[in-house]
């Protein structure tokens, strides 16, 4: 099977840059603020640059593809799923219960999402559609939620900021700005002397972003909060098994994909929970062991169903 082979490769280039991380930290090279300038680095410059550098060269049309219905049905479907269980079973107050939604759908396109789609997928760009709908969307939403739950008003000023505190959106829609004047004039609008730095810069966001999370598990302790340890893993299975299988679904029998594209929809819907998640409930002081265990489980149960996804679509 070239496909699972494919995978496996893909993985062990990961996990290798991610060895080599965890050993730095385990080493204490770079002292114990490393993982923090690696991760600001890399989400502020590096990751920006290289969304620009790949959507700036993507033909428009292939940007958005009609696989953005794929992932956001599926994902929608996924956070309505754990309100309806945890309205069944857990019976989380409304902010932990946002926090276990968007645990459940939140996708994790950058730290992990771009270097699968770049080594196992084969094209960095396919993540960019999720990225600007889960900012575009679920963030706003997610934090109009928060806000009237936890403060009880809403702050629509601080919502309406929040792209512009999103450096990877940004960079993504300039890229997806210079990709449409580039297929409307027939030219690249940016000269090779200001296009090149900005691509070196952004071959670096990928081992930067899988360093700084390899960092991030040494010394790392999960499910330290009993009560929420049936939650966490309803999440992991809703996010990593669930999201997969109803995209699959969407896919294969409601917009007729095949091959590739089929293929790329439900390796993507298996990614891990977004790191935002964490940002999201430490802003607001509510579930942070919940969106972070969340969060840890999610990645590392991710790479197996990824390979199984492979074996079995590839």
């Amino acid at each position: 099977m070239p496909g699972l082979l494919s995978a496996m490769e893909g993985f062990c280039v990961i996990g290798i840059v991610i060895a080599v991380g965890y050993v730095a930290a385990r080493m204490r090279i770079g002292g114990p603020s490393a993982q923090m300038v690696l991760n600001r680095f890399s989400f502020f410059v590096s990751s920006p640059c290289l969304m620009f550098a790949i959507l700036s060269k993507e033909p428009i049309f292939d940007i958005f593809h009609s696989s953005i219905i794929v992932a956001f049905f599926s994902a929608m479907l996924v956070g309505v799923l754990f309100l309806v269980l945890n309205r069944m079973f857990f019976h989380l107050g409304a902010a932990d219960a946002t926090i276990g939604a968007l645990n459940s759908l939140y996708l994790n396109s950058n730290n992990i999402g771009l270097p699968i789609a770049t080594y196992i997928l084969g094209n960095g760009a396919l993540v960019a559609p999720i990225l600007v709908m889960q900012q575009a969307l679920f963030t706003p939403i997610g934090l109009t939620v928060l806000d009237v739950t936890t403060k009880g008003r809403v702050s629509l000023k601080e919502i309406a900021k929040q792209p512009l505190h999103q450096p990877l959106l940004i960079g993504s829609l300039g890229g997806i700005a210079v990709s449409a004047i580039a297929a409307k004039t027939g030219w690249f609008p940016v000269p090779n002397y200001i296009f090149d730095p900005i691509k070196m810069i952004g071959d670096s966001a990928v081992p930067m972003i899988l360093m700084a999370f390899g960092m991030s598990l040494h010394g790392t302790k999960p499910l330290q909060q009993k009560g929420d340890i049936p939650a966490i893993f309803t999440v992991a299975v809703l996010k990593n098994i669930v999201m997969p299988i109803i995209a699959f679904l969407l896919a294969y029998f409601v917009m007729g994909f095949r091959g590739a594209t089929l293929y790329a929809c439900v390796v993507l819907a298996a990614l891990p929970t977004g790191q935002n998640v964490y940002n999201y409930a430490a802003r607001y002081n509510v579930g942070l062991t919940f969106a972070r265990d969340g969060i840890l489980i999610s990645t590392m149960t991710s790479p197996v169903f990824i390979a199984v996804i492979a074996a079995l679509l590839s």
